[in-house]
């Protein structure tokens, strides 16, 4: 009695998966002949799942919180000061850039001691690193790298780089 459920059980189901299978095949021709494709119909499906998310309680709520925090104090001010900073940090090493590649220009200029030399050859790298001008460039980046580090305001730097470039 058992066998003859279980082979009865098994021929509906075989019914039933012929069955869906036609049904699957007569939705696919009606897609194609809607000019549906896969594609398209994955778009369809994203866009109504995104949109159910978006209606959903944990989005709308973690979306409220979201907003709360971004119109917070805190958060402002953070913003704020890490803009300020990195406006800072910016204006300081463009300073650095600049002052860097003119103190550059003057080292190439430099003559170099004993006989002449051809125009092609330059200061080396050894003599560059302990002239004057090497050192006082040196000064500088470690001043601006201290009064970023320390506090964050680089108009000292700005003085000190026109008083040098004065001289």
């Amino acid at each position: 009695m058992l066998r003859f459920e279980l082979a009865k059980t098994e021929e509906e189901i075989q019914t039933l998966r012929q069955v869906l299978l036609a049904k699957e095949k007569y939705a696919s021709d009606v897609r194609r002949q809607l000019g549906l494709s896969p594609l398209s119909t994955m778009k369809q499906n994203l866009s109504r799942g995104w949109q159910d998310v978006q209606s959903s309680a944990p989005y709308l709520t973690a979306s409220a919180t979201l907003d709360d925090i971004s119109h917070s104090s805190v958060y402002v001010r953070t913003r704020d000061n890490l803009s300020h900073a990195g406006q800072v940090t910016s204006a300081a090493l463009s300073n650095v850039g600049v002052a860097f590649t003119r103190r550059l220009a003057e080292m190439r200029a430099l003559p170099l001691p004993g006989p002449p030399r051809s125009l092609s050859h330059t200061v080396s790298v050894p003599t560059m690193r302990h002239s004057s001008t090497f050192k006082s460039l040196e000064e500088m980046v470690v001043s601006v790298k201290d009064k970023v580090t320390n506090n964050g305001d680089a108009s000292g730097f700005q003085r000190r780089s026109s008083r040098h470039n004065a001289s």
